[in-house]
């Protein structure tokens, strides 16, 4: 592919500051919109099995919406409004970036991935004659269920070992026959797509293109500037799916300071430079501002990885570190854990003694929101500080009560 000359030359700041906004993260949070605008905002919010302060598709809203209650945040995803004149749901569970919560509207735009997963064989998990069929009609006689409901998720507690019940309503979920309609106590609840599915949404008729060049513009829009490979990696596209659509996309090519690989941006993001204040807030390891690691370190100078499913003796930063957002910087990474009611930070990070009082600030809110009336700090990458960042809870556990 041949890119267009660029529309315009980005500082390495300004690009940074238009990733922020683009994410939520620049400006007032537009509190009225709420969760779902945030769902609708971003495309896409990543689930996963983790749950340290609470589960990562909790701690998205929380870290651009501040301290919204939890059972909100679930029942913005998945709750209708019941007495509505048009009571529709606003999210379904599907394959995007990883197993993401969408926005219902996203529904046609996916045709194309379900077509894929029909078109192809896929799978070492062995579908007993009968099952897929079994699962289907017993869904429209009693669905909505869970795959426990259904008969039994797994053969054996090995986690791999699915029943051949599981198999099938994955594979319907992949088909798009069946849709995930919410989480509960973490387990899948399935339904039948043509009951969960607005019939003006219930179609597959767009084609590849057509749903390829909406993902490219809307991952555009929710990056605000990305290389091809950022842009493929948020919908997990292929690079030459990018290739064939982006120029139709609406997006326009730029340059970065810094940045080796052509760009493109969200053209409104180019029109009125970013200003607002900063959140200050502890991010999800999941969080769409650094999900993919070389985008984080290119725009942030920052390194994170997850190390969850690294053994214990080889991290670096802890089970689950959450890098600390201040200022529109990475500052930091703090690892927690909970103990009755207390915030543990067992491993923090700092970037220097000026990020101590963020850190502080993020670590008291987080606990606030999670029901935690203490904070206590056990290990600090830089031991000369460890004292100075406990003081600087202590002092702002004390404002935050008053």
């Amino acid at each position: 592919m041949t890119t267009p000359r660029p529309t315009a030359a980005l500082s390495a700041d300004e690009a940074r500051r238009i990733a922020l906004k683009a994410q939520g993260f620049l400006g007032a949070p537009d509190r009225r919109a709420g969760v779902r605008g945030t769902l609708r905002h971003l495309g896409a919010v990543q689930l996963d099995t983790i749950s340290v302060l609470a589960r990562s598709h909790e701690l998205i809203p929380y870290a651009r919406l501040g301290a919204v209650g939890r059972k909100t945040v679930e029942n913005a995803y998945w709750k209708q409004d019941i007495g509505t004149p048009a009571a529709r749901p606003h999210a379904f569970e599907y394959w995007s970036h990883a197993a993401c919560i969408l926005p219902i509207e996203e529904w046609p735009h996916f045709a194309f991935r379900r077509r894929a997963y029909r078109g192809r064989p896929h799978w070492n998990h062995d579908l007993p004659d009968g099952t897929y069929d079994q699962v289907v009609k017993q869904l429209r006689v009693e669905g909505p269920l869970t795959a426990t409901e259904l008969g039994g998720a797994k053969k054996t507690s090995e986690w791999w070992d699915w029943s051949g019940t599981k198999v099938a309503v994955e594979r319907a979920l992949m088909y798009g026959e069946v849709v995930c309609v919410e989480r509960r106590g973490w387990k899948r609840v399935y339904d039948l797509a043509e009951r969960a599915i607005p019939t003006d949404l219930l179609h597959d008729e767009l084609d590849d293109t057509e749903c390829l060049r909406r993902l490219v513009r809307l991952a555009g829009r929710s990056l605000g500037v990305g290389t091809r490979a950022d842009i493929a990696d948020y919908h997990r596209l292929k690079g030459d799916q990018v290739d064939a659509v982006i120029a139709d996309s609406g997006l326009v090519p730029v340059t970065v300071e810094g940045w080796s690989k052509p760009a493109w941006a969200d053209p409104e993001a180019l029109e009125t430079p970013p200003r607002g204040r900063h959140r200050t807030t502890l991010l999800s390891p999941f969080d769409s501002l650094v999900w993919e690691r070389a985008r984080t370190e290119r725009i942030f100078g920052f390194t994170h990885r997850l190390e969850a499913y690294v053994p214990k003796p080889k991290r670096v930063y802890g089970y689950f570190a959450m890098p600390v957002l201040a200022g529109g910087r990475l500052v930091g990474r703090v690892d927690p854990a909970r103990e009755g009611r207390t915030l543990v930070a067992k491993q923090v990070t700092l970037d220097g003694p000026k990020a101590v009082p963020a850190v502080a600030e993020a670590l008291v809110e987080a606990a606030s929101w999670v029901d935690c009336t203490d904070v206590r700090v056990e290990r600090v990458d830089t031991p000369d500080l460890r004292d100075a960042l406990t003081q600087e809870v202590t002092r702002a556990l004390i404002t935050a009560l008053r």
